[in-house]
Order: C-alpha cells, then structure tokens, then sequence
C-alpha cells in the first residue's frame, strides 16, 4: 500500500512543469511554442536564457530527490525508493497536467541518483559537462551520460535493485532522445545556445 502511495504522489510531483511555470512567469513565454518546444531546462536555456534555465534545471531535479525522498518517508524499503524514483521520472517525461506529454528526464534522473548513488551521479556529471562543453550538444552528452549511469554503477558494485533501476533510467532517456539522435546521425541537431530576448521577438511575430 505505501510503495503504491509512494508511486502515484511522485508522479504527481514529476508531472509538474517547472520549464512551462518559468517560463509563463519569468518570462510571459510558453516554451512549448518555441526551439525545440521541450519543457526541459535545455530548451529553457535556449529559448528563455541561462537564469530561467538554471530554475527550470534546479526544480527538475528536486522532482527526482522528491520521488525517492517519498519512498524513504513512506516505506523506507530499496523497492520504495527505486519506485519513488522512476514514477518521479514519469511523470516528468509523461505529465499528466500536460495530456501525458513533458520532457526527457535528464534532470529528474540526476536528482534520483544524486540521493540514491552520489558518487555516480558525479562521475556522470562531469562527463555530460565535458561532451557538452566540447560539442555544445547537450542531447549527446544526455545520451553518453544515460548509457554511464548504470555502467558506473556496476563499476561500483552497487546492489541489483539499483543496478536494474539504472538500466532503466537510462532506457527512459535513451528512449525519449530518439528524435535527438536521428538528428544526430543526420548532423541536423541543433547545438546549445543561449537565448532570451531572441525568444521576445520570436513570440511578437
């Protein structure tokens, strides 16, 4: 019953859009009309520049520690806390406020296994900063990043339920990047720029 409990309140808190909420009052904008119309802190970034795209970032990620933190509060068993985990991620990907649309993941994955696996999600980190700030691709470095998290973790021996909920997570982003990485195999995907004023004049048009 609490790992059921656990389940439904972390996707309610992974469905909520951070990215649409700053953007609607930082900014007057609904990113979903604009760059790659994702609610996520990448399009954020582009779209409505790099301080409403840090919020955007930051409150994604809390949804993840919130999910597994809602597993410890209410169960406190591994299976609560991996549960909390993916329902938080979700709902992130698959909001319920947004008819079962939202963003890739990446940031509510981070904020799971920052609680869950602290010493990977560095290592993890560093490696998607390093791609990113080398290829200004941040769906490649995503990417890259997914496929290391349940790699580091076997590295690191961590237990089975982790392992297997690292698998999974990754596939939750690999899966929600196929687009990203057709365009990559393309060369069509777009490289991170910072916008802004950019997404102003874009929406008087």
């Amino acid at each position: 019953m609490s790992v059921g409990l656990t389940i439904l309140l972390a996707y309610l808190i992974g469905s909520i859009p951070n990215g649409l909420i700053v953007g609607k009052y930082m900014c007057d904008v609904d990113i979903r009309q604009f760059g790659s119309k994702n609610i996520g802190a990448t399009n954020a970034y582009r779209v409505l520049g790099p301080w409403p795209a840090f919020w955007v970032f930051l409150t994604d990620a809390l949804k993840g520690v919130a999910g597994v933190m809602m597993g410890q509060w209410l169960d406190g068993s591994t299976i609560a806390l991996l549960a909390g985990g993916i329902a938080a991620m979700a709902g992130h990907n698959w909001s319920i406020f947004l008819k079962f649309k939202g963003g890739r993941g990446v940031a509510t994955g981070l904020g799971v296994i920052a609680v869950l696996v602290p010493k990977v999600t560095a290592i993890v980190f560093i490696v998607w900063a390093l791609i990113v700030y080398t290829t200004r691709y941040v769906s490649l470095g995503s990417i890259v990043a997914a496929v290391l998290v349940p790699l580091s973790m076997w590295f690191f021996n961590e237990s089975i339920e982790i392992l297997v909920f690292g698998i999974v997570a990754a596939l939750f982003v690999i899966l929600r990047h196929k687009p990203n990485i057709e365009r990559l195999l393309k060369g069509e995907e777009l490289k991170i720029k910072a916008g802004g004023s950019s997404a102003d004049s874009t929406k008087e048009k």
